[in-house]
């Protein structure tokens, strides 16, 4: 295991609120955003992710109070993502106080925005995100989603990841519908299958439950595990998650 490991807590937010739903619903509030990151940061987490999950779909943009707030009392890296559909969107996140975005539903609707975004800021501030859910008919057996996991696209989940690997993207973060929240384990066929082909960087993302879930996500191939209920609720604790890592010889960060 050579590639180093990061573990990347995620905020959900709907209305200025850190939230966490299951299969993307059944959404349960979790804190206020600032509080859980700064949290975080103590707490020894690599990285974090901020999505504004309702952006796309009311129409509107990032809430860029939200993510300057945060921005003042973070010291990791942070990535934000909800509500990014063009290069000003991004520009404006960044502006706000974020080291990347991600862009997802935009992304796929018109692939463009993504050398658009790489020749702007650079390939190392954009994160393209992937909502992925089960479709034996699909060679890959995943279908991409979009519109915060709510419209299916009838677009092979792996063939699309790999396109988006071409614009040279160092991190791609597919998220398992099937596995969001539900605390059974990541969906580990579809990180082994963009790992495989792609050259970014896989998150793990939708699914973590317990420990040994994040040492199989690294040994399917994935160099970024994200989860949220696991933190936001102390089911698992980062510096103890880290801890049981390196006992398995994973270099976490």
């Amino acid at each position: 295991m050579d590639k180093q490991i990061s573990i990347m807590p995620c905020l959900d937010m709907q209305n200025g609120r850190v939230v966490k739903g299951v299969h993307f619903v059944d959404i349960r509030d979790a804190g206020n955003p600032v509080e859980c990151a700064k949290a975080y940061c103590a707490a020894g987490a690599d990285e974090l992710a901020l999505l504004d999950i309702t952006a796309t779909i009311e129409n509107r943009s990032t809430m860029l109070e939200i993510v300057k707030n945060v921005a003042d009392f973070t010291t990791i890296p942070f990535t934000v993502g909800g509500g990014i559909f063009d290069v000003a969107s991004a520009a404006a996140v960044l502006e706000a106080g974020a080291n990347k975005i991600s862009t997802s539903s935009a992304a796929f609707r018109k692939p463009d925005i993504i050398k658009e975004m790489v020749a702007e800021f650079g390939p190392e501030k954009v994160t393209v995100a992937i909502d992925v859910d089960i479709n034996a008919s699909m060679p890959s057996g995943y279908e991409v989603y979009i519109d915060g996991g709510r419209t299916p696209t009838g677009a092979d989940a792996v063939e699309w990841a790999k396109r988006v690997d071409g614009f040279g993207i160092p991190v791609i973060l597919p998220t398992s519908k099937a596995g969001d929240g539900a605390q059974t384990g990541y969906d580990l066929p579809v990180i082994k299958a963009m790992a495989s082909t792609c050259s970014a960087s896989i998150v793990a993302s939708g699914g973590a439950g317990k420990m040994e879930h994040f040492h199989d996500a690294v040994e399917a191939g994935a160099t970024i595990l994200l989860a949220a209920s696991v933190f936001h609720f102390h089911i698992i604790d980062i510096p103890e998650l880290k801890s049981y890592l390196r006992n398995l010889n994973v270099n976490v960060k």
